[in-house]
């Protein structure tokens, strides 16, 4: 049997052939081990959902959901052997990347809970099979050489670049990050498949041009110089082309667009692939040529209800889908390595402008795009990652940027500097009538769809932080452009529902269709007639002046005076006149004379405080006597007694009647005591470093004796003078010294800073 610790591809296993017991031994990947059974090609669940067509469904899936798991219990051996020889085991898992329904497909899983049940186990079996066949190491007992490992998956078809595609469309949702791994191992270890995939790319790019030819439209790109043929224009266009044709039409583009934004999405790497083969010019240029077109025709041909609205539903989601892939690719191309701070950085933030000036053509692809990731957030981004942006180019770009908003015929809900990446406001199919200017519709129409991309963002007054205001010639555009969808709704209705829905007619008409409408809107009379318009009140009635109601206000006074009124110099009026006129002096005059009055005293009659305080005398105010200090005692706090006066400072006899001895002591008795007052009444603000120093050393020195610490002996490197040799001391620590030099100073640099950056403390 199988030894520990062995690779699959170079174990040998022993087996026993025949009835009378003989033994074989085989490479563990030998045809022979294969088990006999026959995987059945999967079907979709039915659209109808008969009791017939069900059972039969759930009876085939319970054939193949049973087959996965028997092969997913098997052991790592065998299980590497029924996939890499068993055919019908790869043509069953390649028939359900091929007609499992995506996300917009119709199923009729929501009718039957038991094939909804079906379809989830066996989507996830397959699932699980993919992710078995891209792991090479199971366990430490159970693995591949990588290297053999890419040769099996590789050579044998297990994975390639279509089949990657589907996986990632079919099981991305909640599963990017085993997506991501598993993809990074399957390109990581056989890197032949980045060739593939820039093989592949080429002929994506060839479906945008396969596309264009059958809407009839030639592409500026793809011209090879050669004559048209004769019948080049009686070709089918989108308006002339049969329904069926159109609807495959719609269906190639959609899948083309998801499958794309997933792989790119989930893996990132590739990024860069699609860059080189100028895929973002080749999307804008197709976006700004087939959308246009299509929406056209899926609006103005008369289709089936329901069959225009998923027309129109599939439309907007890949209009959705193809700007997410631009912003994809400019992010991890362009923006990425900004962030990061890369030394590329430059290169990038001319790349992201050269393309941002590649769209400016592309007016209907830009503000869509710019609806959805504004623009001017990534030039302001630039700004503050590279400050030596040209402000000339930048405004251009911007200005371009308005400028495909106003041919589009487009509103901004949102200023121009927000940040749209979060997504786009959506609808669904049912806005197909609410949009009749060609270039009008909202990005990121509700796709409603039934699988993974399903989002439902409808926005209402002040979700946006903003109430969204119209003008009264846009108000009456609105209500007459939904009149004539709608005539059965009165227009007081319509401009309830209008008011709550931020005055967007495409969200009221959907809302409206589907019965969607909030309780506040849904309780209103449908038929409720515009309500009366309130007068205004005059605008001279509301002003605010600072010469109201003064004696000129003509608005609030009947009569003025007409006297106080003139033009220009007054009649018979001169110089002398009115430096002579001294009537304002005659006016302020009657002011004055209140002040010229003086009164010294003023009798005060009936005062109970005078009768009281007239026994003593004190009523009467003396002004002459001054009572500034009779508060402050004055003299109290001295010291005025004989020995408080010689505390202040001892008495002592002067030098010149001290005698000889005396006088000799005294000085020195005086010097000490000087000396003393220095070392305690010293300033010791800023004491004397040496002082410190010695201080430290010693504290130090006390410190390192109590814990018997011994000194390291004392250094000999220095040595000598040449030429007279040197003692064994001055040898011996030299070369200590050479040899423990790199673990102090700055002589490990290098071996720091290799730890730093193994511990993840550098970037690399």
């Amino acid at each position: 049997m199988a030894c520990a610790k062995v690779p699959l591809d170079e174990l040998h296993v022993t087996e026993p052939i025949g009835a009378q017991g003989q033994e074989r031994t085989l490479p563990a990947l030998h045809p022979d081990r294969k088990e006999e059974r026959c995987f059945l090609s999967y079907k979709p669940p039915p659209e109808d959902s008969t009791p017939a067509l069900t059972e039969e469904f759930l009876e085939h899936a319970q054939f193949i959901s049973e087959d996965l798991d028997w092969l997913l219990a098997l052991p790592h051996d065998k299980f590497w052997c029924q996939v890499v020889f068993d055919e019908s085991l790869q043509r069953c898992l390649d028939s359900y990347l091929r007609h499992a329904p995506r996300g917009l497909d119709p199923s009729g899983l929501s009718s039957s809970p038991a094939v909804a049940d079906m379809q989830r186990n066996i989507h996830r079996s397959v699932f699980m099979v993919f992710l078995r066949m891209a792991t090479h190491k199971e366990s430490k007992e159970h693995f591949i050489t990588p290297e053999v490992f890419a040769e099996i998956i590789y050579n044998n078809y297990l994975f390639d670049i279509p089949k990657i595609l589907d996986v990632c469309v079919l099981f991305g949702k909640g599963n990017s990050q085993l997506l991501h791994k598993m993809i990074e191992n399957i390109f990581t270890q056989q890197p032949s498949y980045y060739g593939d995939l820039n093989e592949t790319i080429p002929s994506i790019i060839q479906v945008f041009d396969t596309i264009l030819q059958m809407c009839g439209i030639q592409s500026e790109d793809t011209g090879t110089g050669q004559p048209l043929k004769l019948n080049a224009n009686k070709r089918h266009t989108t308006m002339t082309m049969p329904e069926e044709e159109l609807a495959d039409l719609v269906l190639y583009m959609c899948d083309t667009c998801t499958t794309i934004h997933s792989f790119l999405d989930i893996f990132p790497e590739a990024c860069t692939t699609f860059k080189e083969h100028n895929f973002l010019n080749r999307l804008s240029s197709f976006y700004e040529m087939a959308v246009p077109d299509l929406e056209k025709a899926v609006k103005k041909r008369n289709f089936d209800k329901s069959f225009q609205e998923d027309m129109w539903r599939r439309i907007s989601h890949s209009r959705k889908k193809m700007v997410e892939i631009a912003h994809l690719l400019l992010q991890h191309t362009c923006l990425q390595p900004i962030l990061e701070g890369t030394e590329s950085m430059a290169s990038c933030v001319d790349d992201l402008l050269q393309n941002f000036t590649a769209f400016l053509p592309e007016k209907r692809f830009l503000a869509d795009y710019d609806e959805q990731f504004s623009i001017a957030d990534d030039i302001s981004l630039l700004q503050q990652a590279f400050p030596h942006l040209d402000d000339t180019r930048t405004s251009y770009l911007l200005q371009g940027v308005e400028s495909a908003w106003e041919c589009v015929g487009k509103q901004r809900s949102f200023p121009s500097s927000a940040n749209h990446s979060a997504g786009a406001k959506s609808m669904t199919g049912r806005d197909l009538a609410a949009s009749q200017n060609e270039g009008a519709g909202v990005l990121g129409d509700r796709d409603e769809l039934r699988g993974a991309e399903a989002m439902t963002d409808v926005p209402r007054k002040g979700d946006n932080g903003a109430v969204c205001t119209v003008s009264a010639g846009e108000l009456e555009s609105l209500l007459t452009h939904i009149r004539d969808l709608l005539p059965d709704l009165g227009e007081g209705f319509i401009l309830a529902c209008l008011e709550e829905y931020g005055y967007n007619s495409e969200l009221v008409i959907n809302n409206v269709l589907e019965d969607k409408l909030p309780p506040s809107i849904d309780k209103l009379d449908r038929a409720m007639a515009r309500p009366a318009k309130k007068e205004l009140p005059s605008v001279l009635s509301t002003r605010s002046n600072a010469f109201d109601d003064d004696e000129f206000d003509v608005f609030n006074r009947e009569r003025l005076d007409m006297s106080r009124i003139w033009k220009g110099r007054r009649e018979r009026e001169s110089v002398r006149a009115t430096l002579e006129d001294k009537q304002h002096i005659e006016e302020q005059r009657a002011r004055y004379q209140a002040y010229q009055t003086v009164v010294d005293e003023i009798p005060v009659e009936n005062d109970p405080l005078r009768d009281r305080d007239d026994a003593f005398g004190t009523y009467d105010y003396d002004d002459e006597y001054d009572d500034t200090y009779d508060v402050n005692q004055i003299g109290a706090n001295d010291l005025d007694e004989e020995d408080e006066l010689l505390n202040r400072r001892p008495f002592t006899i002067p030098q010149v009647l001290r005698r000889g001895k005396q006088a000799r002591e005294d000085v020195a008795d005086e010097e000490e005591e000087e000396d003393e007052n220095e070392t305690v009444k010293k300033d010791q603000f800023v004491q004397d470093p040496a002082v410190l120093r010695e201080r430290a050393e010693a504290r130090r020195a006390a410190m390192q004796s109590r814990k018997g610490y011994r000194p390291p002996p004392a250094s000999h490197v220095e040595g000598g003078p040449r030429g007279r040799g040197q003692t064994q001391d001055t040898v011996l620590d030299r070369r200590r010294k050479e040899a423990n030099k790199s673990r102090g100073a700055n002589h490990n640099r290098r071996t720091m800073a290799d730890r730093k950056r193994n511990k993840g403390m550098i970037p690399s």
